[in-house]
């Protein structure tokens, strides 16, 4: 039993809640703490799962008219005219209509939009929806000019149908996320999650979920571990003690459980994860002992015994590290065509102000910690460095060539490691490289500072487009870095480096 202090302690909680949902207008009546303790428990759980069930039968709907409109737009129009003029009808496209919903049907599925937790989430559903309307018209089109289609699919339908069907599902799931977030429906859509334990994790998911208007998850609160002080948190509350776990359960209408001190119930993990399969309750681990690259936890079986990981990285698949290294090639290859003009034109500046060598020579640590030495045009006098003393370059170095501030801002300095990048030192995209002086000590201060090194080093990376380089927050950049590794893609590097043109663009 709760104590008589706890109790009011939840019933205030409670009671906030209640008000909460009054204001959102989740309920139609006035919210007070009986009324909000009758929705939760009379909660259709069910609901989201006919929702998800719903919104694919909407949205193949939507595609097939779509497609229909598109045959509408380039054939009972005067656009008929365009190109080879010709008048198939509507049966004779009702394969290509039928596959081609079809076929974008699953690849929203693949892009993970059919899911529960993302019918609050428009901005991820739009997201999401747009790269797979981008790879569904990009496969169309090349089926259209590789297999001989009878009749021929015209190439302005494709066209039509690559703009005109995605505006319609986008256009009808804004509607629906306007009602949803709007409506006592959200909730039935969110989750609500009690945490066991508290810690920098558990505060920062509840900072997220509180800040974002439209989460799938509300944080009800958390119940303290064994020997854990209690504290009142600005994103949740306290609900009780361990014990009082399954009374929490029952009279909070929980539907998740996330466990994030590991060490303050010890031996009671599965008793923990038992009572919650028991109420029906999910139950999540927080990774404590995985602090790095957690999208890379994979659990395998060696022999016949389970073991959890750190592995299957994205850049750990040799396919992905083949394209990687294809576009690396390709990429300095056309970056030092371009390159050698600016680099003859600002190295006779650099040499007219500060005669010697042009290009800058400085050793660094790459993947796998293998040292090689970067080049660069130098942009500082040939004194720059005393012998021995290893340190950042920070704003306004009085120890830059006049030619220096302009050639740092516009990354001009960096141009000639297009030659590391082809002979497979470097990459186009990556972490930036470090000293090794400098590595010595930064590996043991910051933690997971190697971890960086799993991945070649880059002329740009995510840090760098997020404002982070130079004399700025080692801690953050190694985030950036580590989230760079965890989420690799081909379209993520097309960014960064889209990104580092248009910053550099403007910063001129």
């Amino acid at each position: 039993m709760l104590s008589p202090k706890k109790e009011s302690l939840i019933k205030a909680q409670e009671d906030d809640a209640a008000g909460l949902v009054s204001k959102t207008g989740l309920l139609d009546q006035p919210a007070s703490s009986d009324t909000f303790a009758e929705a939760l428990r009379r909660r259709d759980k069910a609901l989201p799962d006919r929702l998800v069930v719903a919104t694919l039968i909407c949205d193949t709907i939507v595609i097939i008219y779509g497609l229909i409109f598109s045959f509408w737009l380039r054939f009972e129009t005067p656009l008929r005219e365009v190109g080879i003029p010709t008048s198939p009808r509507l049966a004779d496209y009702s394969g290509y209509i039928a596959f081609g919903a079809f076929a974008l049907i699953l690849m929203l599925t693949s892009f993970g939009v059919y899911e529960r937790n993302a019918l609050l989430r428009y901005r991820f559903v739009s997201l999401q929806s747009l790269k797979a309307c981008f790879w569904w018209a990009a496969a169309f089109l090349s089926l259209s000019l590789v297999l001989r289609f009878s009749p021929p699919i015209s190439r302005l339908f494709i066209v039509f149908t690559s703009v005109l069907t995605p505006c319609a599902v986008l256009g009808w799931r804004w509607l629906l996320h306007r009602y949803l977030a709007r409506s006592f429906v959200a909730v039935n859509l969110r989750q609500r999650i009690l945490f066991v334990g508290w810690n920098k994790d558990a505060e920062r998911l509840a900072k997220e979920f509180a800040q974002d208007p439209v989460s799938a998850y509300q944080v009800v609160g958390f119940i303290g571990s064994k020997g854990a002080r209690f504290r009142r948190t600005h994103h949740a509350g306290i609900l009780g003690q361990y014990e009082d776990l399954l009374q929490v359960l029952r009279t909070k209408a929980i539907d998740m459980v996330i466990l994030t001190d590991v060490a303050g119930i010890k031996g009671d993990i599965v008793r923990l994860a038992n009572t919650c399969e028991r109420e029906m309750v999910d139950f999540k681990v927080v990774p404590s002992y995985f602090q790095i690259l957690v999208s890379g936890l994979h659990l395998e079986t060696v022999s016949g015994v389970p073991i959890l990981g750190v592995s299957r990285l994205p850049l750990d698949r040799s396919v992905n590290i083949f394209i990687k290294r294809l576009l690396d090639v390709v990429g300095s290859l056309v970056g030092l065509m371009l390159a050698l003009p600016i680099m003859a034109v600002f190295g006779g500046i650099v040499y007219g102000e500060s005669p010697g060598p042009i290009l800058y020579r400085q050793r660094r640590i790459g993947r796998s910690g293998i040292e090689f030495d970067i080049l660069k045009i130098r942009s500082m006098r040939l004194d720059a460095e005393t012998p021995g003393e290893v340190g950042w370059t920070t704003k306004d170095d009085p120890r830059r060539l006049r030619i220096g501030a302009l050639m740092r801002r516009l990354n001009i300095d960096e141009v000639p490691q297009f030659w590391n990048v082809l002979k497979g030192e470097m990459s186009l995209v990556g972490p930036r490289p470090e000293r090794p002086e400098l590595i010595r000590n930064f590996k043991h201060e910051i933690p997971h500072y190697n971890a960086r090194h799993n991945a070649k080093p880059g002329i740009t990376g995510w840090a760098q487009v997020n404002g982070l380089r130079g004399d700025t927050d080692l801690n953050e950049r190694i985030k950036c870095d580590l989230w760079y590794l965890e989420n690799w893609s081909v379209l993520l590097d097309f960014q960064i480096m889209f990104m580092t043109f248009v910053k550099n663009k403007n910063a001129a």
